[in-house]
């Protein structure tokens, strides 16, 4: 794993349905990219030095931004299907399983 300050990382939660957890990387303590990172945690803001485990990723912002792109993509296409299949009084309903 390797990072830049600037760089995200992306900490996947075991919980199912749970959002990962975000950071923004701060300051790589390493020459070569390599953990430890100090990172600011979007949830609370907070910030700590952090040793990543395998269940996190390094993304630059663009790849992050991809991905809410898709995320958000994904809960148009589930909202439009609820309403197909259950008409536009599902709208609210549709809005709240999507996530919205």
């Amino acid at each position: 794993m390797h990072a830049k300050a600037g760089d995200w990382l992306v900490v996947n939660r075991a919980t199912v349905g749970q959002e990962p957890l975000r950071g923004l990387i701060t300051d790589v303590r390493s020459a070569d990219g390599s953990p430890p990172y100090v990172v600011r945690w979007t949830d609370d803001d907070h910030t700590a030095l952090i040793f990543p485990g395998p269940d996190a990723q390094v993304m630059a912002q663009a790849e992050l931004d991809e991905l809410d792109e898709r995320r958000a993509r994904r809960a148009n296409h589930v909202q439009q299907l609820i309403r197909r299949r259950f008409g536009s009084g599902a709208s609210h309903d549709a809005e709240r399983v999507a996530g919205g």
